[in-house]
């Protein structure tokens, strides 16, 4: 190598040095203080623009990701009209709601609990179980029992709305999943805040009618949510046997890992769905994910999923590209 090959090399290598240096470091405010270089912003499954505006409040504000993540899902929680989440959610074929909901954090630890009776917030208690136990998952009895001595209250969730169309259900007592209706859409949140931090969560009270003791992919991480604060993360709604048979959440970050953009990540892991169950045009799958440069994609097999994106004070409900128009 001769002396002046080796000294445009050296130089190009510095000057690259010197760009990516300024891209990691952020500029100051008038008290000296680090001013973040990320824009917060918080995304979440359906048109739940409440819970999508709380976020976003809580990220304007200067707030973490995993407290926004929190306190937007709980806002569907204990909105008593929601059939599908929480309080009033639907109940299992014998009359009882029973919950599920998972959260995860920008150092990857993550809490979850499933078949949860009688407690209006199950994130709630996830996160309780992901700080405070050497567990990442409780179930059932054992998850009612540590609620109650964390201090939650119990809770009758079955409304009268609930209760009136379960009764009439039980005349025919027939089920199958309906595309796009309320019997299944679960609210999964992700949120980036201004360390560039990333956060998640998932509650759901399930199919309506469900089996007792059935639990779909919402409180699983990988399946129903999954985060990587050094990728980005996903979320899934719709039929959770089939999002738990490709781990779909999980997927679409490593799919992101590897390169894809978040609405190409999506692409692929809705369609490998597709391709492994010839059933598909009868039930609906969407995911929805963020890069830690809050770059959005989402994806489905049929239209009508749509999501909310919360960022600057402006929430926004946006239609999902699908694979059935």
């Amino acid at each position: 190598m001769n002396r002046s090959y080796f000294l445009k090399v050296a130089g190009l290598a510095g000057i690259s040095t010197s760009f990516l240096s300024c891209l990691s470091v952020r500029n100051f405010d008038s008290a000296g203080k680090p001013v973040s270089n990320f824009a917060p912003v918080s995304v979440n499954t359906w048109n739940f623009q409440e819970a999508g505006a709380k976020a976003g409040d809580i990220l304007g504000k200067g707030g973490k990701a995993l407290d926004a993540v929190q306190e937007g899902v709980m806002v569907e929680e204990k909105n008593i009209k929601n059939t599908t989440v929480g309080n009033g959610g639907a109940p299992d074929r014998d009359g009882n709601v029973t919950l599920d909901a998972c959260i995860m954090g920008p150092n990857g630890n993550c809490g979850s609990v499933a078949f949860l009776h009688n407690i209006e917030h199950p994130v709630a208690v996830a996160r309780k179980v992901m700080e405070e136990t050497p567990h990442a998952f409780l179930v059932g009895e054992g998850a009612y029992n540590f609620a109650i001595q964390q201090g939650f209250e119990p809770t009758n969730l079955l409304s009268d709305e609930s209760r009136e169309k379960w009764e009439e259900w039980l005349v025919e007592k027939e089920y199958r999943p309906v595309i796009n209706i309320e019997n299944h859409d679960t609210i999964g949140m992700l949120c980036l805040d201004h360390s560039g931090d990333m956060a998640g969560a998932c509650t759901t009270s399930g199919l309506a009618y469900k089996m007792r003791g059935r639990v779909g992919d919402s409180p699983i991480i990988g399946s129903g949510l999954f985060v990587d604060n050094e990728v980005g993360g996903a979320v899934a709604t719709g039929m959770g046997e089939e999002i738990l048979k490709n781990v779909s959440s999980f997927l679409v970050v490593e799919l992101m890992r590897q390169g894809n953009s978040p609405q190409d990540a999506c692409e692929i892991a809705v369609k490998r769905i597709i391709k492994r169950n010839p059933g598909y045009k009868d039930f609906q799958v969407a995911l929805l994910a963020m890069s830690k440069n809050g770059e959005i994609g989402s994806y489905c097999i049929h239209s009508g999923f749509t999501y909310v994106r919360s960022k600057n004070g402006v929430s926004e409900n946006i239609v999902s590209k699908s694979f059935i128009e």
